[in-house]
């Protein structure tokens, strides 16, 4: 019988890159208490997600993205945590546009959501599965939040995940 270990290579046919929340709403203008880490966003983060994306899809591994937005006009649907902190994304607004730095392309999935976790309030879960994908490479915003919610479900439903951090 073969050891089970999570240091196994990647097989491109079978992993999937989600990059979680690098939206407007999460990545705004900088000023005031969120200078450092909008300069930091800016001059570090989104460079290394962008090469990572290009290398994913030179590579062959498919690119996913999910942001936070409400699926109604008035936010019903939001997650009542959500609610709760006031976090209020409308539909098609800019808030919910993804950074033209790491935008999508043609072809590429954007999955919307209404709570911390893509895997709760999308489809992604039954997507991965059709797709055959096994191993999940995860970068995004809100680590403490929407990333770690997404890293601990995703392993929890059987996927090899490789947090970048």
């Amino acid at each position: 019988m073969t050891a089970l270990s999570r240091e196994v290579p990647i097989d491109p046919a079978h992993a999937t890159f989600l990059i979680i929340d690098v939206q407007n709403y999460c990545a705004g203008p900088v000023s005031g208490k969120t200078e450092y880490f909008r300069r930091n966003l800016h001059d570090t983060v989104l460079p290394n997600i962008r090469r990572l994306q290009a290398a994913c899809r030179s590579g062959g591994i498919e690119v996913m993205y999910s942001v936070i937005e409400n699926m109604t006009g008035d936010g019903r649907d939001r997650s009542l945590d959500y609610k709760i902190s006031g976090i209020d994304v409308p539909r098609g607004s800019w808030e919910a546009q993804i950074l033209g730095e790491i935008a999508p392309a043609e072809d590429e999935m954007i999955f919307r959501k209404t709570s911390s976790s893509v895997f709760i309030s999308t489809n992604i879960d039954y997507v991965l599965r059709n797709l055959g994908a096994r191993s999940l490479i995860i970068a995004g915003l809100m680590s403490d939040q929407c990333v770690e919610s997404a890293v601990r479900d995703a392993c929890d439903l059987g996927y090899l995940v490789t947090l970048v951090a």
